[in-house]
């Protein structure tokens, strides 16, 4: 990601276990990166995504909502710093979370004012793109 957008660009990783922070900063500094992302450990009731109001093009959730221990906190606060018109893509394994879970997870994006642009095929995944709505 820090490669794709490029030295104008920054990479906010956001992660709940404090070890794959650090391998992504070892990781980060070896290839160069480090400068570029801004990796962040979350805590209880909060993302930790303070001074990024509005800010954000693109939210990457990857296999990891079905571990949120509050996936409205998670949608809330995602979608505060993501600007309108700006997208997250939603995906979930298949072994891990059955249907109804992905459908409860849309409804709490919905009432987080984002909305289903799409629903890309990614093998062995339940997968959304969702745009943030102008309200």
């Amino acid at each position: 990601m820090a490669r794709t957008v490029g030295s104008t660009g920054r990479v906010i990783a956001v992660d709940i276990q404090s070890k794959m922070i650090e391998r992504l900063k070892r990781r980060a500094a070896n290839a160069n990166l480090g400068e570029w992302i801004d990796a962040r450990i979350t805590r209880a009731g909060s993302m930790q995504l303070d001074g990024l109001d509005s800010c954000i093009d693109f939210v990457f959730a990857f296999a990891v909502m079905h571990e949120m221990p509050d996936t409205a906190v998670f949608f809330g606060e995602s979608a505060a710093t993501i600007k309108p018109g700006a997208r997250m893509l939603l995906a979930e394994p298949l072994s891990q979370v059955n249907e109804a879970e992905f459908d409860a997870e849309l409804e709490t994006a919905k009432r987080a004012s984002l909305e289903i642009e799409a629903r890309p095929l990614i093998r062995r995944t339940r997968t959304a793109l969702l745009r943030k709505t102008q309200a």
